[in-house]
Protein backbone atom coordinates (compact mmCIF):
# COMPACT_ATOMS: atom_id res chain seq x y z
CA UNK A 1 0.00 0.00 0.00
CA UNK A 2 0.64 3.27 -0.57
CA UNK A 3 2.07 5.73 2.36
CA UNK A 4 -1.03 8.36 2.13
CA UNK A 5 1.96 11.04 3.69
CA UNK A 6 3.11 10.70 0.50
CA UNK A 7 0.19 11.19 -1.46
CA UNK A 8 -0.77 14.52 -0.63
CA UNK A 9 2.41 16.33 -1.49
CA UNK A 10 2.26 14.98 -4.81
CA UNK A 11 -1.67 15.76 -5.58
CA UNK A 12 -0.41 19.03 -4.36
CA UNK A 13 2.67 19.48 -6.77
CA UNK A 14 0.87 17.48 -9.41
CA UNK A 15 -2.67 20.41 -9.07
CA UNK A 16 0.30 23.02 -9.57
CA UNK A 17 1.95 21.84 -12.91
CA UNK A 18 -1.37 21.62 -13.93
CA UNK A 19 -2.18 25.56 -12.86
CA UNK A 20 0.52 26.77 -15.03
CA UNK A 21 -0.49 24.87 -17.92
CA UNK A 22 -3.68 26.08 -18.34
CA UNK A 23 -4.53 29.37 -20.30
CA UNK A 24 -4.32 32.45 -17.77
CA UNK A 25 -7.85 33.94 -18.20
CA UNK A 26 -6.81 37.59 -18.59
CA UNK A 27 -8.21 40.52 -21.08
CA UNK A 28 -5.06 42.85 -22.45
CA UNK A 29 -5.48 45.91 -23.21
CA UNK A 30 -3.97 48.30 -25.87
CA UNK A 31 -4.67 52.17 -26.30
CA UNK A 32 -2.72 55.32 -27.56
CA UNK A 33 -1.75 56.36 -24.04
CA UNK A 34 -0.92 59.92 -24.69
CA UNK A 35 -3.40 61.86 -27.01
CA UNK A 36 -3.46 65.66 -28.29
CA UNK A 37 -6.49 67.33 -29.21
CA UNK A 38 -7.14 70.64 -30.26
CA UNK A 39 -9.93 72.48 -28.16
CA UNK A 40 -13.07 73.02 -29.63
CA UNK A 41 -12.26 70.02 -32.09
CA UNK A 42 -13.50 66.52 -31.71
CA UNK A 43 -11.24 63.13 -30.94
CA UNK A 44 -11.58 59.42 -30.88
CA UNK A 45 -10.27 57.23 -27.73
CA UNK A 46 -9.15 54.38 -29.20
CA UNK A 47 -8.97 50.75 -27.20
CA UNK A 48 -8.95 47.68 -28.87
CA UNK A 49 -8.60 44.11 -26.47
CA UNK A 50 -7.16 40.48 -26.89
CA UNK A 51 -8.99 37.98 -24.94
CA UNK A 52 -8.29 34.10 -24.54
CA UNK A 53 -12.73 33.74 -24.17
CA UNK A 54 -14.70 34.24 -27.36
CA UNK A 55 -16.38 37.64 -27.72
CA UNK A 56 -20.12 37.20 -26.93
CA UNK A 57 -23.11 38.89 -24.98
CA UNK A 58 -21.23 39.16 -22.14
CA UNK A 59 -18.75 41.27 -22.75
CA UNK A 60 -18.65 44.49 -20.88
CA UNK A 61 -17.14 47.97 -21.74
CA UNK A 62 -16.79 50.72 -18.57
CA UNK A 63 -15.40 54.44 -19.72
CA UNK A 64 -14.23 56.36 -16.58
CA UNK A 65 -12.30 60.07 -16.40
CA UNK A 66 -10.01 61.37 -13.48
CA UNK A 67 -9.19 64.91 -13.91
CA UNK A 68 -5.73 66.59 -14.77
CA UNK A 69 -6.54 68.78 -11.73
CA UNK A 70 -8.01 65.92 -8.98
CA UNK A 71 -10.84 65.02 -7.76
CA UNK A 72 -13.11 62.01 -8.02
CA UNK A 73 -13.88 59.56 -10.92
CA UNK A 74 -16.48 60.62 -13.22
CA UNK A 75 -18.40 58.13 -15.56
CA UNK A 76 -18.11 58.58 -19.45
CA UNK A 77 -19.50 55.50 -20.60
CA UNK A 78 -20.79 51.97 -20.36
CA UNK A 79 -21.21 49.14 -23.12
CA UNK A 80 -22.94 45.75 -22.37
CA UNK A 81 -24.58 44.22 -25.54
CA UNK A 82 -25.69 47.81 -26.62
CA UNK A 83 -24.35 51.05 -25.80
CA UNK A 84 -25.34 52.98 -22.81
CA UNK A 85 -24.80 56.83 -22.77
CA UNK A 86 -24.39 58.85 -19.85
CA UNK A 87 -27.88 60.89 -18.70
CA UNK A 88 -26.28 63.41 -16.87
CA UNK A 89 -22.95 65.28 -15.67
CA UNK A 90 -19.94 66.52 -18.13
CA UNK A 91 -20.27 64.16 -20.74
CA UNK A 92 -24.02 64.13 -21.04
CA UNK A 93 -25.04 64.35 -25.49
CA UNK A 94 -20.62 64.23 -25.93
CA UNK A 95 -20.21 60.81 -26.24
CA UNK A 96 -20.59 58.07 -28.39
CA UNK A 97 -19.84 54.66 -28.72
CA UNK A 98 -17.47 53.86 -31.94
CA UNK A 99 -16.83 50.70 -31.56
CA UNK A 100 -16.70 47.01 -33.07
CA UNK A 101 -16.81 44.13 -30.78
CA UNK A 102 -16.35 41.48 -33.04
CA UNK A 103 -13.24 43.20 -34.18
CA UNK A 104 -11.94 43.78 -30.49
CA UNK A 105 -12.39 47.50 -30.67
CA UNK A 106 -14.20 49.59 -28.11
CA UNK A 107 -13.60 52.63 -28.89
CA UNK A 108 -15.68 56.16 -28.08
CA UNK A 109 -15.59 59.08 -29.65
CA UNK A 110 -15.74 62.43 -27.60
CA UNK A 111 -16.97 65.46 -28.87
CA UNK A 112 -16.57 69.43 -28.47
CA UNK A 113 -13.59 68.93 -26.56
CA UNK A 114 -13.11 71.58 -23.16
CA UNK A 115 -10.13 72.67 -21.80
CA UNK A 116 -11.61 70.85 -18.42
CA UNK A 117 -11.61 67.64 -20.29
CA UNK A 118 -7.83 67.25 -19.74
CA UNK A 119 -7.22 64.14 -17.91
CA UNK A 120 -7.15 60.24 -17.75
CA UNK A 121 -9.92 58.05 -19.41
CA UNK A 122 -9.44 54.63 -18.60
CA UNK A 123 -10.95 51.57 -20.94
CA UNK A 124 -12.26 48.83 -18.84
CA UNK A 125 -13.31 45.62 -20.80
CA UNK A 126 -14.51 41.99 -19.04
CA UNK A 127 -15.28 39.28 -21.22
CA UNK A 128 -15.91 36.23 -18.91
CA UNK A 129 -14.57 34.07 -17.84
CA UNK A 130 -11.68 36.40 -18.62
CA UNK A 131 -12.68 39.34 -16.03
CA UNK A 132 -9.16 40.34 -14.72
CA UNK A 133 -6.34 42.24 -16.24
CA UNK A 134 -4.81 45.85 -16.68
CA UNK A 135 -6.94 48.74 -17.58
CA UNK A 136 -6.22 51.18 -20.52
CA UNK A 137 -5.20 54.36 -19.72
CA UNK A 138 -5.28 57.92 -22.43
CA UNK A 139 -3.80 60.86 -21.09
CA UNK A 140 -5.58 63.41 -23.26
CA UNK A 141 -4.26 66.67 -23.11
CA UNK A 142 -6.68 69.14 -24.97
CA UNK A 143 -4.81 72.16 -26.46
CA UNK A 144 -5.55 75.36 -28.55
CA UNK A 145 -3.15 74.52 -31.02
CA UNK A 146 -1.58 71.11 -32.69
CA UNK A 147 2.35 70.84 -31.70
CA UNK A 148 4.82 69.74 -34.11
CA UNK A 149 4.38 65.87 -34.31
CA UNK A 150 5.68 62.70 -35.99
CA UNK A 151 2.75 63.11 -38.24
CA UNK A 152 3.38 66.67 -39.03
CA UNK A 153 6.99 65.56 -40.14
CA UNK A 154 5.98 62.48 -41.78
CA UNK A 155 3.48 64.83 -43.83
CA UNK A 156 6.43 67.63 -44.28
CA UNK A 157 8.78 64.79 -45.76
CA UNK A 158 6.12 62.94 -47.83
CA UNK A 159 5.40 66.70 -49.69
CA UNK A 160 8.59 67.30 -50.02
CA UNK A 161 9.63 64.06 -51.81
CA UNK A 162 6.61 64.41 -54.20
CA UNK A 163 8.02 67.98 -54.48
CA UNK A 164 11.29 66.62 -55.46
CA UNK A 165 9.82 63.59 -57.59
CA UNK A 166 8.02 66.17 -59.63
CA UNK A 167 10.90 68.52 -59.85
CA UNK A 168 12.96 65.61 -61.48
CA UNK A 169 9.84 64.93 -64.09
CA UNK A 170 9.84 68.38 -65.20
CA UNK A 171 13.82 68.89 -65.70
CA UNK A 172 13.34 65.29 -67.41
CA UNK A 173 10.72 66.25 -70.19
CA UNK A 174 12.28 69.82 -70.59
CA UNK A 175 15.94 68.00 -70.94
CA UNK A 176 14.41 65.79 -74.06
CA UNK A 177 12.47 68.99 -75.52
CA UNK A 178 16.01 70.47 -75.67
CA UNK A 179 17.76 67.33 -76.56
CA UNK A 180 15.21 67.18 -79.60
CA UNK A 181 15.45 70.42 -80.49
CA UNK A 182 19.31 70.49 -80.79
CA UNK A 183 18.66 67.47 -82.91
CA UNK A 184 16.38 69.16 -84.88
CA UNK A 185 18.34 72.18 -85.22
CA UNK A 186 21.33 70.07 -86.22
CA UNK A 187 19.28 68.25 -89.31
CA UNK A 188 18.39 71.60 -90.25
CA UNK A 189 22.11 72.86 -90.89
CA UNK A 190 22.69 69.50 -92.36
CA UNK A 191 20.24 70.03 -94.53
CA UNK A 192 21.54 73.65 -95.60
CA UNK A 193 24.64 72.72 -95.68
CA UNK A 194 23.66 69.82 -98.37
CA UNK A 195 21.13 72.50 -100.32
CA UNK A 196 24.33 75.04 -100.73
CA UNK A 197 26.83 72.01 -101.68
CA UNK A 198 24.25 70.46 -104.20
CA UNK A 199 23.77 74.18 -105.63
CA UNK A 200 27.81 75.07 -105.76
CA UNK A 201 27.87 71.22 -107.74
CA UNK A 202 25.35 72.72 -110.13
CA UNK A 203 27.04 75.94 -110.98
CA UNK A 204 30.15 74.30 -111.31
CA UNK A 205 28.27 71.93 -114.03
CA UNK A 206 26.39 75.30 -115.92
CA UNK A 207 30.06 76.63 -116.19
CA UNK A 208 31.50 73.81 -117.35
CA UNK A 209 28.69 73.21 -119.69
CA UNK A 210 29.15 76.88 -121.24
CA UNK A 211 32.87 76.44 -121.35
CA UNK A 212 32.64 72.98 -123.72
CA UNK A 213 30.16 74.80 -125.93
CA UNK A 214 31.90 77.73 -126.58
CA UNK A 215 35.12 75.64 -127.81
Amino acid sequence: MYDKSLTRPVLLLLGIQLTALWPTAAVEIYTSRVLEAVNGTDVRLKCTFSSFAPVGDTLTVTWNFRPQDGGSEQFVFYYHGEPFEPMSGRFKNRVAWDGNPERNDVSILLWKLQFDDNGTYTCQVKNPPDVDGVIGEIRLSVVQTVRFSEIYFLALAIGSACALMVIIVIAVVLFQHFRKKRWADRAHKVVEIKSKEEERLNQGKKVSVYFEETD
